[in-house]
């Protein structure tokens, strides 16, 4: 069995200045948490098989407390909802460069010395090729190719790290410890808890990692990190923001995350919370657990062709994909759509009267007239921009290959 010896990359010259500049933007300076860990800096950091401390922080959510005190909205779930300023961070996503809090999200952390052949088999994506200080994405499919989520992966040294949706975060954990067989030297720990989350997205995204002497990250392949201490505390830095390549994600300790959130505020990013992001989800085409991906659509289906190996030995789901692809049996696929009007998610699509499929996600735009949706048409009965009907009389055009 194979296992990985390469060298973990690092970043030997980088740090985070944590000093908050005089010349930020006013939003910038109105959302700026003034934490007392901001005059603080990251090293470089070479991490070590028992350095990412996986105990609670000594205070829990204290980061939410901080934020909640600066105005934002915090569910009883522990989800930051909104900072009151969607529209402004949506335009932010768009032209500038925002900051978004999702350690909602699901962290599991898969370690031993079979981790690597262990997700190799359980999930779509090629790990035996991957070195440490890369990244992929991969799909959890059931046997039948069913779509289960997406997980970014992160390869580490001594471990992979899952980044996967809130909704289905308990669910692999179990589904993935109930695989391991006797022999395998594989551990599955849910990390959630003990990790926080953020991710940068915007055109100006590069601009804020150069500005924050981390710019040796830019122009990298998707999902290519590094490592970092800030306030003695371990910080991971990669490459992507889960909605696209672009942009950047920061896994840290809780204890790290009002100094890091606060860096990232000085060099003028908008904070956006979780509303405005599921609206951004639905804007740029990703797929969703429970609307999109379902057990009624399969993982080609779903469009995920990124995340799958078509040249990888057996994994769950193989032997559907490939007959799939064979037999070219793929018979719908999720399109997005620019709506005359709101749309309720399982309104019927029809084109000439008849049913072709049907609306999984709707989101509202910054502008009254905006209105976006995802949802799956047979194939061949339209494409992109034909004109379809949403339910009764909500006309759409198929607009997004996503």
């Amino acid at each position: 069995m194979a296992t990985t010896t390469t060298t973990i990359l690092v970043a030997s010259h980088s740090h985070l200045s944590l000093l908050s500049t005089s010349r930020v933007s006013r939003s910038a300076a109105f959302w700026s948490l003034h934490h007392h860990h901001h005059k603080k800096k990251l090293k470089s950091w070479s991490v070590s098989a028992n350095s990412f401390d996986l105990s609670p922080p000594p205070i829990d959510h204290d980061f939410l407390d901080t934020v909640k005190s600066a105005g934002a909205r915090v569910s009883e779930e522990g989800i930051l909802e909104t900072f009151y300023n969607d529209d402004e961070a949506l335009d932010a996503a768009e032209n500038g460069v925002a900051v978004v809090d999702l350690s909602h999200f699901g962290r599991i952390r898969v370690s031993g010395e079979d981790r690597t052949q262990f997700l190799h088999n359980q999930t779509t994506a090629n790990f035996e090729c991957l070195q440490p200080g890369q990244g992929c994405d991969t799909a959890f499919v059931t046997p039948t190719a069913r779509t289960i989520d997406i997980a970014h992966a992160w390869i580490m040294k001594n471990a992979i790290t899952l980044v996967v949706s809130p909704e289905t975060c308990r669910t692999i954990t179990e589904t993935l410890n109930k695989y391991i067989f006797f022999a395998d030297k594989v551990e599955i720990q849910d990390i959630t808890e003990q990790t926080s989350f953020f991710v940068l997205l915007g055109p100006k995204s590069d601009q804020v990692m150069e500005n924050l002497k981390l710019g040796e990250l830019v122009g990298k392949p998707y999902g290519t990190h590094q490592h970092f201490n800030v306030d003695k505390q371990p910080l991971t830095i990669g490459v992507g923001n889960i909605l696209s390549e672009g942009g950047f994600s920061f896994l840290m300790s809780p204890a790290a995350a009002p100094s890091v959130w606060n860096a990232i505020l000085a060099q003028g990013a908008i904070p956006m919370g979780s509303n405005a992001w599921n609206k951004l989800r639905i804007i740029q085409g990703r797929p969703a657990p429970g609307m999109e991906l379902t057990k009624e659509f399969n993982v080609l289906e779903a469009c995920l062709w990124n995340s799958i190996s078509l040249n990888k030995g057996c994994y769950k789901g193989q032997e559907t994909i490939a007959r799939l692809i064979t037999y070219d049996g793929v018979k719908q696929r999720l399109w997005g759509f620019h709506l005359s009007a709101a749309a309720e998610p399982g309104s019927i699509i029809t084109v000439d009267g008849k049913k072709v499929g049907k609306l999984t996600s709707y989101a509202s735009g910054r502008k009254q007239s905006e209105h976006f949706g995802l949802g799956y048409i047979k194939r061949q009965a339209a494409s992109e921009g034909d004109t379809v009907v949403v339910g009764d009389n909500i006309s759409g055009t198929v607009a997004i290959d996503v």
